[in-house]
């Protein structure tokens, strides 16, 4: 009776032994599970993590570089704002020139006797024209006979055979005029042949 009550015992402890080890085994695949389960959302987190610093340094670049663009088209606008304003009458005056260039040679006739009225009512309204060209920033372009052609402010209508060196200026036709630091009109001139022409 003894040794069949210790079967029992030692049966129900097999048993008991054998149930906790396969209640262990279950809770270790669990866990075991579990941790996998843990690390692929981390590496899935990591995974956003980054994508979304690539989103936000691209943004964070697109912003920088259309605030650059914003600022050269404002800057850009009020350069031409302040050209357009400094420009404004370069048509005006340019159609003007040829009335002064006339008006000039008006003067020369009239010079021939400097005490009539006519010459010095004219005299005044040369000197009217020259204030108003400077209050619009006008120039006369300096040109005299013997300087060397310069192709910036001057342009040849012809050259003429001559003993002085090749591009020198040996008449003004028409003077030249800047407005405000830029080329309005170029002075018309003649200018000395090149030595071929002279032997021709």
């Amino acid at each position: 009776m003894y040794n069949i009550r210790m079967k029992e015992d030692m049966n129900e402890k097999d048993l008991n032994q054998d149930n906790c080890t396969a209640e262990d085994c279950c809770c270790e695949e669990e866990t075991k599970t579990q941790a996998e389960h843990a690390e692929a959302v981390n590496e899935s987190d990591a995974a956003e993590a980054d994508a979304a610093v690539d989103e936000l340094t691209k943004w964070r670049e697109m912003a920088m570089r259309t605030a650059a663009e914003y600022d050269n088209y404002r800057k850009r606008c009020v350069k031409e704002r302040e050209e357009f304003c400094r420009y404004a009458n370069k048509g005006l005056l340019e159609e003007l020139l040829p009335v002064i260039d006339n008006f000039e040679m008006g003067m020369m006739m009239a010079g021939q006797d400097t005490s009539s009225m006519i010459y010095i009512g004219m005299s005044m309204v040369q000197k009217q024209l020259e204030a108003f060209l400077s209050s619009q920033g006008v120039e006369a372009i300096p040109t005299e006979v013997g300087q060397a052609f310069d192709h910036n402010i001057h342009e040849a209508i012809q050259s003429e055979v001559s003993d002085k060196p090749e591009g020198t200026i040996l008449r003004v036709l028409r003077r030249g005029y800047n407005l405000k630091g830029r080329l309005l009109r170029p002075a018309n001139v003649i200018v000395a042949a090149p030595a071929e022409q002279k032997e021709a």
